[in-house]
């Protein structure tokens, strides 16, 4: 598409504000990283492997040099995932923490949302595993030192089969001491029971099982809890959250989801308890997984508690539910949510040139689904719980992703979030175990992690084994968080669309403008056609009174506009324009 068109901007068209425009600090950037895996230089990678096979990361890897790499990328948060104590099969009896049963454990790692001690760090993590609060303590402390702020995982809905606080306070009472096993429900349990059953572990032997050996159906629970993902069986599926326990919070989901929220449920305390305890330690927010299965009561209540105590401490939701975004943000008082059911999913079918995708997806994001709550939405391509950008099974190469970052970066004042290896373009590739071959980077396994580890290049942080390819990508990354991060249009300006006629559906615009700044970001989609048009720009919006430079920021390219105001663009197949004028 080569033909040149005339856009005019009237102030009749479509001019929608978010009026939760931030106007205080800087917009967030978050930079998600497992510490298992990020500083784990071994490369033998063998499927299911051990901690001794195959390597473990540590707290004291992400040293000063790698957190100046972290920072180039204009970080704001650095989210560290699986820092909490969780369920595994690597056994540290020597330091009294014995290895969990195989039967429920996935991965020879473990999952990082199957807590077993709320008070305590991943042994994994330590260099002298008794030392390994003291480590953790050492990398909060150097992350506020590089000017960044820490976020961990807060997982309150379920805790690992096997819960047992070895490392909790002095007064501190665990989580079921106290419940009455003839019970499925009372407002006073920790848990939900199948009274009189024993827990079936799902699934059977099997030889070819590589942890054959490690099991034997025979994982001892009487009575069965009620599993993690509110299956209220003896007998979940092996497709069910199986190593974990739900937690109660006063909710009888056995009698209609009927409420005892007076006096407050015993999870209440303990939990808060937890959140102060970790606050004390200087974290500075909350990735809280699963916020949903919570009921908002609780967030409505706790989050003002931890708050009072500790007023910058942020709170962010996984959620993926969009009817009760809006009541888990101004009920729940939470600070920001996932946008991944919106945003996410749509950019994810145009990178991929889905046959349904469709630009028009971003427009009912910011205008209907998130509208007057954009800005507290949290947007991102990759999360460990999606597919690698780079992967086979999503985009295959990692440039078709950029004018999704792009509009992930700038559709609003809210945060952004990168994933280690993202700015590389890791692909995940690899069976690592539990995991599986599923374009993602196993959570669950011991790991090292290769395109990444060629921009750690053996701890030295410098990129020099990254190819041409990926330090291009990986400038291009550094590039637009630096455009986001000292915009005064994305934190704090309000939007206008582009509307691009009889233009594609894989083509997009938008302007942010505040009184100090005016950007115009397209973004195109298309592998194959070309974006070419003249954007006329109204004096009456933007009260440009006379010819003004202007310059694409991704690019550095300056031009001249004539007086009216006029922009002549022309936007390569995936590729995007952020211009300043």
């Amino acid at each position: 598409m080569t033909t040149l068109l005339r856009i005019l901007i009237l102030i009749v068209l479509t001019i929608v504000a978010d009026p939760a425009v931030s106007q205080a600090q800087n917009k967030p950037v978050i930079y998600q990283l497992l510490p298992r895996l990020f500083g784990n230089k071994q490369t033998a990678n063998v499927t299911y492997g051990t901690i001794e096979q195959n390597g473990s990361g540590k707290f004291n890897d992400i040293n000063v040099k790698a957190l100046e790499g972290i920072k180039e990328l204009r970080v704001t948060h650095v989210w560290y995932t699986g820092v909490i104590a969780h369920a595994s099969m690597t056994d540290y009896s020597a330091f009294d923490i014995k290895a969990d049963d195989a039967d429920v454990v996935k991965g020879r790692a473990g999952s990082p949302y199957a807590i077993r001690d709320y008070y305590d760090v991943d042994p994994d993590l330590a260099v002298d595993v008794r030392d390994r609060m003291k480590e953790f303590e050492s990398l909060v402390a150097r992350t506020h030192q590089m000017g960044m702020k820490v976020i961990i995982d807060f997982v309150p809905n379920h805790v690992a089969r096997h819960y047992h606080s070895r490392m909790k306070p002095k007064g501190v009472e665990d989580f079921g001491v106290k419940d009455d096993l003839t019970k499925a429900f009372s407002v006073s349990n920790d848990f939900y029971y199948i009274p009189g059953e024993h827990f079936v572990v799902p699934g059977q032997l099997d030889k070819n099982d590589p942890l054959f050996e490690l099991k034997d159906l025979k994982f001892d629970e009487m009575p069965a809890k009620a599993t993690g993902n509110n299956v209220f069986s003896k007998a979940p599926s092996q497709n069910d959250w199986y190593e974990t326990v739900k937690l109660n919070y006063g909710v009888d989901y056995l009698n209609g989801e009927k409420k005892y929220f007076d006096p407050k449920p015993p999870v209440w305390l303990k939990m808060r308890d937890i959140l102060l305890y970790w606050a004390a330690k200087g974290v500075d927010g909350f990735r809280c997984d699963m916020a949903e299965m919570v009921p908002v009561e609780f967030w409505e209540w706790v989050i003002p508690n931890v708050k009072a105590k500790y007023p910058s401490i942020i709170f962010i939701g996984e959620a993926y539910n969009a009817a009760v975004y809006a009541t888990y943000l101004n009920k729940g008082h939470f600070d920001y949510l996932y946008d991944k059911v919106g945003l996410y999913d749509g950019l994810k079918r145009l990178i991929r040139n889905e046959p349904n995708a469709d630009v028009k997806e971003i427009s009912r994001v910011w205008q209907v689904e998130t509208a007057g709550f954009g800005d507290r939405m949290l947007r991102f391509l990759e999360n460990h719980d999606e597919e690698r950008i780079a992967s086979t099974g999503f985009a295959g190469n990692p440039f078709y992703a950029l004018p999704a970052m792009v509009v992930s970066a700038t559709l609003s004042a809210g945060p952004v979030m990168l994933y280690f290896g993202q700015e590389v373009g890791e692909p995940g590739k690899g069976i690592e175990g539990f995991g599986g071959d599923d374009n993602r980077t196993s959570i669950f396994d011991y790991w090292g992690v290769p395109e990444h580890q060629k921009w750690m290049n053996e701890g030295a942080f410098d990129g020099a084994l990254l190819s041409k390819e990926q330090l291009e990508l990986r400038n291009y990354y550094k590039k637009l968080m630096g455009i986001v991060a000292t915009s005064d249009a994305i934190k704090n300006g309000q939007m206008y669309e582009i509307p691009l006629g009889n233009m594609n559906n894989r083509m997009y615009g938008y302007i942010r403008y505040t009184a100090k700044q005016r950007l115009l970001i397209i973004v195109n989609f298309d592998r194959t056609d070309v974006l070419a048009a003249n954007i006329v720009l109204p004096e009456e919006i933007l009260n440009i009174k006379a010819p003004v430079p202007v310059t694409d920021l991704l690019t550095g390219k300056k031009l001249d506009i004539s007086e009216g105001v006029n922009i002549p663009i022309t936007v390569l197949p995936v590729s995007a324009q952020i211009i300043e004028f």
